[in-house]
């Protein structure tokens, strides 16, 4: 079964918006972790729009020592 609004404009701004408060929940846990965030990670974070990928550099901030580390595929993956 679909949900009513599935591929409507109502449904890709509801996505963006959760794109959008998941970017800035990663700058904010980076922020709150003291890490530096440069002008270039906060853009990437700030325009991507893919859930899983903003799922998994969430994740990440948690643990990362630096920003830019978001982005580093971890060895063997």
């Amino acid at each position: 079964m679909r949900f009513p609004g599935t591929g409507t404009i109502i449904e890709e701004a509801i996505l963006k918006g959760r794109g959008d408060s998941r970017g800035e929940d990663i700058l904010r846990v980076l922020r709150v972790r003291g890490i530096e965030v440069p002008d270039a990670v906060r853009e990437r974070v700030g325009s991507c729009e893919d859930l899983d990928v903003l799922g998994t550099w969430l994740d990440r901030a948690v643990t990362v020592g630096s920003a830019d580390e978001l982005f580093v595929e971890p060895a063997g993956a």
